[in-house]
């Protein structure tokens, strides 16, 4: 009776700051600009609920069931994303970054919709972006290690200075990206496309399944730190031919 009273409350309040609803059913709910800073959902079920605009600053999503969620603009600032499930959730232009960036750690975001969204110093450490589109969003300085990353839709992205370290890219689209100075070091490259991707002092050593002829689409390799093979090929090519 608790949980039913508190699931019919929920629903007409608007400013749920600082609540603390662990395991609490939210499915579906209408939480269109709610205000859920710093409050506590941990294990939360939030199963195709409309969060639009809402505001998660601070609060804590750890293991939240967010699969199918209309997340479009929501602020994550700073809020705890670790383990939680947001397969094909909805975030486009969301924010989830600032300071110390969003823990999205191991975090299941396979066919998510990141259009725009900014995920600067966000931690996606081993998380699950298979599929996920993440055109011309905004991945500055994010920690991707060992992240799965497998047709994952990066056109247009900002992931300069981010940690790709181990991250499996396979089949990814990095067309026209901006990878300066990011750590690529050990990453699964096959059959990445990266068409006009700006490499600049990019790391590269160590990368698995980087061909030739993947280098030559580049829009610059600039002081990047490439494996001697790959560096001798481009020098026989573009140097002293």
């Amino acid at each position: 009776m608790e949980r039913q009273l508190l699931h019919m409350n929920i629903i007409e309040r608007k400013n749920y700051r600082g609540v603390n609803l662990p395991g609490a059913h939210l499915e579906k709910n209408n939480l269109i600009w709610a205000n859920f800073q710093e409050a506590n959902l941990q294990e939360a079920y939030l199963i195709k609920a409309n969060l639009t605009q809402a505001d998660l600053q601070g609060a804590n999503l750890y293991r939240a069931d967010l699969r199918g969620a209309d997340l479009r603009g929501a602020n994550f600032q700073e809020a705890n994303l670790q383990e939680a499930n947001l397969q094909g959730a909805d975030l486009s232009n969301s924010y989830l970054l600032e300071g110390i960036g969003t823990n999205l750690q191991g975090a299941n975001l396979q066919g998510a919709n990141l259009q725009g969204a900014n995920l600067t110093r966000a931690n996606l450490k081993g998380a699950n972006l298979k599929g996920a589109n993440l055109q011309l969003s905004n991945i500055h300085l994010a920690n991707l290690q060992g992240a799965n990353l497998q047709g994952a839709n990066f056109q247009g992205a900002n992931l300069h200075g981010a940690n790709l370290r181990g991250a499996d890219l396979r089949a990814a689209d990095l067309y026209v990206a901006d990878l300066q100075k990011s750590d690529l070091q050990e990453a699964n490259l096959q059959e990445v496309n990266l068409q006009e991707a700006n490499l600049q002092g990019a790391k590269l050593t160590n990368v698995k399944n980087l061909s030739f002829d993947q280098l030559s689409k580049v829009k610059t390799l600039h002081n990047a730190k490439l494996d001697e093979e790959n560096f001798t090929l481009l020098n026989e090519q573009y140097i002293t031919a």
